[in-house]
């Protein structure tokens, strides 16, 4: 069984005012002068999953300028043994909708049919920055093995924002407390649970793998030591943290502080000790991890958004990862500069040039 676009139209969305494409399921090479937009195709592919997408952007920003009208993609995935037409968009000024076989749909209805990974530059110094990157990047795992992960966040964000604007105000009565922290408590409990199941997801599809890529070893952490397992447990963790958070201003407490460690697991050495290379080594590596995990929790691989991954690696390691893509079956959305840097792959992709065009990008469908 398999996962992939079959058709792509996007309208007015960023650089693109119309462009059209007829896949295949084999991976997609774009390529095509830095500023073409390239990386807004898979923006636009990244959204056939719930959340906001590979650059995190609003609706708004997504519509193409100077018109501002709104924007819209269109795209028929081949999921499992189903077909399915799915039309996202957003006029001028509002939210994202989306429709699935000419029905609403939620968002988080896209995570029932497709799974989406990307890996991107900007996702380049996650072991050595701040905690809130790694976390997002946890998250975007966990929701490829758990659509629902995402509903049971945002209720938990929801629930913390009411409490923080108590702690704020300095309000100390407990009885403005209880059903928050009964609702943190509730919410907080499933996410630390999905995150660890995950985590134990990708460990798994690590050992043994036949890869050119090293293994990390994840460990889930938080800031004050490892969250209670039961809800009355964080309840009561959360009421006797009250004077200190009240204090801070904020809710100090909880999923919301976790992070995750890493490890070369070959060397022992920590990832934010790692050089540059293998720093990427080891996020390809974790990626190719969660596709083979999704291909056998969900029954294909996912979608794979590949961002100038080919002008960071080697030749031979470059050929290595398109080689593990053609196994895994994924149809993987890859972009670079220049159509030799997927040399390697053959005629096992499909070639799109992305050409800039007085501010327009073009889409050209090489044989």
């Amino acid at each position: 069984m398999a996962l992939y676009l079959s058709a792509l139209t996007l309208s007015h969305f960023r650089s693109h005012k119309v462009g059209r494409l007829a896949l295949d399921g084999r991976p997609v090479a774009l390529y095509g002068a830095n500023g073409a937009g390239k990386t807004n195709v898979l923006e636009a592919v990244s959204l056939f999953s719930p959340g906001r997408g590979l650059r995190r952007s609003s609706a708004e920003d997504m519509t193409r300028r100077p018109e501002a009208l709104g924007w819209k993609i269109a795209g028929v995935l081949q999921s499992l043994n189903q077909l399915h037409e799915i039309e996202i968009w957003s006029e001028a000024g509002a939210a994202r909708q989306v429709r699935i076989d000419e029905k609403a749909a939620p968002q988080v209805a896209l995570g029932r049919i497709a799974r989406v990974l990307w890996l991107i530059p900007a996702m380049d110094r996650l072991w050595i920055e701040g905690a809130e990157g790694r976390r997002r990047f946890l998250d975007r795992m966990t929701l490829s093995f758990e659509p629902g992960h995402a509903e049971v966040t945002l209720a938990y964000e929801r629930a913390m924002r009411e409490r923080n604007r108590l702690l704020k105000d300095m309000v100390r009565d407990p009885a403005w407390y209880a059903a928050l922290e009964t609702q943190m408590a509730e919410a907080g409990v499933v996410i630390d649970a999905n995150r660890r199941t995950a985590l134990t997801q990708l460990a798994e599809a690590q050992e043994g793998a036949q890869t050119a890529f090293p293994a990390a070893e994840l460990t889930l952490t938080h800031a004050d030591g490892d969250l209670p397992k039961t809800v009355e447990d964080v309840r009561a963790a959360l009421a006797d943290s009250r004077p200190r958070d009240v204090a801070a201003g904020r809710s100090l407490i909880g999923p919301h502080r976790a992070d995750i460690s890493g490890v070369y697991a070959a060397k022992g050495v920590p990832a934010k000790d790692c050089s540059t290379g293998e720093q990427k080594a080891l996020l390809v590596s974790l990626i190719l991890a969660n596709a083979r995990a999704l291909a056998r929790d969900f029954g294909a691989p996912p979608l794979l958004l590949l961002d100038e991954v080919a002008a960071h690696l080697d030749p031979d390691r470059r050929a290595a990862l398109y080689d593990e893509i053609a196994a895994l079956g994924a149809q993987a959305w890859m972009t670079g500069t220049e159509a030799e840097l997927f040399a390697a792959l053959g005629d096992r992709a499909q070639y799109v040039e992305v050409r800039d065009n007085n501010g327009l990008s073009e889409l050209v469908t090489h044989p």
